[in-house]
């Protein structure tokens, strides 16, 4: 694998703090250090105007990645490092090379196109692993990131060793929330749990989310939660947040307030 080519991933600069007293801030920069501690740095690749003019990807890797890569990618949340932080280390020892992006609209990634599919999504992640002269990896998507995921290795099989899909569902329609087959009743409620506004949805999307819930969510840091998540996502400029099966009937749509 070639290393980071220099004119197209360069080193980002440190994030302005949101508030100094904001413990989800606070757990962030702990994660960014822990990201820093296992050997990855953070990039961001400017991609080439078929992707979308001015289209950045925020990605987290080994400065010169030489093994078997795998790619990680990240559900509904502010940034990848929320979620993939507990595995580096253990990757890592089994002699791969993890990469961690974020997702568009995520994190550190942005892009002005109106495209909000996970098929965009996945064309830009390919063109950001082109840039970095990763040509063949093997894929883990989480929940959003496995309808990602799922698309990647459709489109792009000669470049996908492997994938594996953890808790995505790829094959679910919205007839299959009528039936039970889902802990909510349509859509609509579905769209308020993924970018939750109060406290108590925070609590009933982590009761659903979790095999151990905590048993104590202080609505103080629920609340801090909630401004750094809708800030993080609104600042990106989304119209609309896509979640599509890949048979395209199931879809979530989700305006974002100004």
């Amino acid at each position: 694998m070639a290393p980071l080519p220099a004119q197209e991933a360069q080193p980002t600069t440190r994030r302005r703090r949101t508030c100094i007293l904001s413990f989800t801030a606070a757990r962030d920069r702990c994660l960014r250090r822990r990201f820093l501690s296992a050997g990855l740095r953070p990039f961001s690749i400017r991609l080439p105007s078929t992707a979308g003019p001015g289209t950045t990807v925020h990605v987290w890797a080994p400065p010169r990645p030489g093994r078997r890569a795998v790619l990680l990618l990240h559900g509904f949340g502010a940034s990848a490092t929320w979620q993939w932080e507990p595995y580096l280390r253990k990757l890592i020892a089994a002699g791969l090379d993890p990469i961690v992006p974020d997702l568009l609209f995520f994190g550190a990634s942005s892009s002005p196109a109106p495209d909000r599919s996970e098929i965009f999504q996945a064309r830009t992640v390919k063109a950001a692993m082109d840039a970095m002269g990763v040509r063949r990896f093997a894929l883990v998507g989480v929940s959003y990131g496995g309808f990602v995921a799922y698309r990647m290795a459709a489109m792009y099989p000669e470049a996908v060793e492997r994938t594996v899909l953890v808790c995505a569902g790829v094959c679910l329609e919205e007839s299959d929330l009528s039936k039970g087959l889902f802990p909510v009743s349509d859509v609509g409620e579905a769209a308020k749990l993924l970018i939750p506004r109060r406290p108590a949805e925070v609590r009933r999307l982590v009761r659903l989310t979790f095999v151990r819930p905590p048993p104590i969510m202080p609505s103080c840091f629920l609340k801090d939660y909630i401004n750094v998540l809708v800030q993080t996502i609104s600042r990106k400029r989304p119209s609309c947040c896509t979640l599509s099966s890949t048979t395209g009937n199931f879809q979530i749509f989700r305006k974002l307030d100004r």
